[in-house]
């Protein structure tokens, strides 16, 4: 299990992240929520080292990573799908799933594991294609094979759906889905896209200015008005 413990973050005197508290259980999908500049992507840069906490303490399996640097993070489990989601855009699909690769042996860092390309076929058609030529959603199924190459307990996922289109929205929440249903790994997901937070949410937490206002079992969402404190 991923625990976070009362994070603080600030940005010169803006207090960006209050005490924020939440649990991402291994084999559920925990979803955050929240409208624009609540701190979502910052509280996931928290979580994955890129920025530091001021205080507070962030758990894998009871143990305190806070202090870790984000490839320290990475080898001990945790996989990031930023928002935009960064390929390498003259890098071949194949190059770019390799790069996840790295935290491992060069023997086996050699060759994409087929499974990956199992869970998004059109990478194996398309792997000796540049990055760069794939479209918007085939970058999005890049950058999550690319996070899953590292074989992750914990993948973090920055607005999956920004920018993509319908029918691969929907490939996307089958394989988060799968991926949750498998039970070796904990997904914490920021989104949008309110439809497909509480289609694929276990459990859910709302910011609010930096805070979490609501928190809850996915299966609660519509009973409680959560879209209301999301709505934009």
């Amino acid at each position: 299990m991923l625990e976070i413990n009362a994070i603080n973050q600030y940005y010169g005197g803006s207090h960006i992240l209050r005490d924020v508290t939440l649990a991402a259980p291994v084999g559920e999908c925990s979803v955050v929520l929240g409208r624009n500049g609540v701190g979502k992507t910052t509280l996931l840069k928290c979580l994955m080292g890129i920025l530091p906490i001021k205080s507070g303490e962030i758990l894998l399996d009871g143990k305190d990573i806070s202090q870790m640097t984000p490839e320290q993070r990475v080898r001990a489990g945790l996989a990031y799908v930023p928002q935009g989601r960064d390929i390498f855009s003259t890098l071949t699909v194949e190059e770019n799933i390799l790069i996840g690769m790295a935290k491992f042996s060069q023997r086996k860092a050699s060759k994409v594991p087929k499974h990956l390309y199992d869970i998004f076929p059109v990478l194996d058609e398309m792997k000796h294609r540049r990055g760069g030529d794939l479209s918007g959603g085939q970058q999005q199924q890049l950058a999550i094979a690319r996070a899953l190459a590292s074989e992750p307990r914990v993948l973090v996922l920055d607005e999956p759906t920004e920018g993509i289109q319908p029918s691969i929205i929907k490939d996307i929440g089958r394989v988060i889905r799968s991926l949750a249903n498998k039970g070796d790994m904990a997904i914490v997901l920021v989104e949008q896209f309110y439809e497909f937070a509480e289609e694929l949410a276990d459990n859910y937490t709302v910011l609010s200015r930096g805070q979490v206002v609501a928190q809850g079992a996915g299966c609660d969402m519509a009973k409680n008005n959560i879209q209301e404190l999301v709505a934009i």
